[in-house]
């Protein structure tokens, strides 16, 4: 047992390793660019690091913003993110071959923030750097917003939301996943998450206007 959890944590120690590397500097391009995201997995499994390293070349940033628009801190986003991956790599073996990578990685993604925010006592504001434009034709989340003071705004409101209602409009208006996929990410049904949307997005609508008035601004 005690040779079992010396193999575990080395192995985890390497994950660690291999995130922290991971976006120091860019590679020559491997076979593992051209790789499908399954292929990826089932190379982690084989114990190929080199694979691993893909797979959070390719979501980290993502992952990040995902966590961060659930948590609103980013710090605790960071942490978010490498749990993520960590959970990957000691889960690889569990993988369903017949879903999606990013559809698995999301849920996990979410499910930890979700925790996080759980978990919370105090809920603490950090600066705002980057914030995806929720009302913009571009969002992604990796968006810089020109207008700090906007992008506050938009993120205290998106805060201020029910959880179930948070998750749902922040998967759909900034990662733009589709409903079916948020379904499978939060285990709902395709009536249940449009239905969530719609409310979610009303009671962003609300909250934006009773903002907007107590700052006395008047929309256009």
């Amino acid at each position: 047992m005690t040779d079992e959890r010396s193999a575990m944590s080395g192995s985890e120690t390497l994950a660690k390793r291999r995130l922290a590397k991971t976006g120091a500097a860019d590679e020559p391009k491997s076979p593992e660019r051209t790789a499908s995201d399954t292929d990826l997995v089932r190379r982690v499994q084989e114990g190929h690091e080199d694979s691993f390293r893909e797979l959070v070349r390719r979501y980290q940033k993502r992952a990040y913003w995902l966590a961060y628009n659930v948590v609103n801190d980013s710090e605790e986003a960071r942490d978010v993110a490498q749990e993520a991956f960590l959970r990957v790599f000691k889960s690889a073996d569990r993988f369903d071959y017949r879903r999606s990578f990013y559809t698995w990685f999301y849920r996990i993604v979410v499910n930890l923030a979700i925790d996080h925010l759980r978990k919370r006592s105090v809920s603490r504001k950090v600066p705002l750097e980057d914030l995806a434009e929720m009302e913009s034709g571009e969002r992604r989340p990796d968006a810089r917003m020109q207008d700090t003071e906007l992008g506050e705004e938009i993120l205290d409101v998106l805060s201020g939301l029910p959880e179930k209602y948070r998750t749902v409009i922040v998967l759909r208006d900034i990662e733009e996943l589709s409903c079916q996929e948020i379904g499978l990410i939060i285990r709902c049904s395709h009536a249940t998450v449009r239905w969530r949307l719609h409310q979610a997005r009303k009671l962003f609508r609300e909250h934006w206007a009773r903002m907007r008035r107590r700052k006395g601004v008047v929309e256009k």
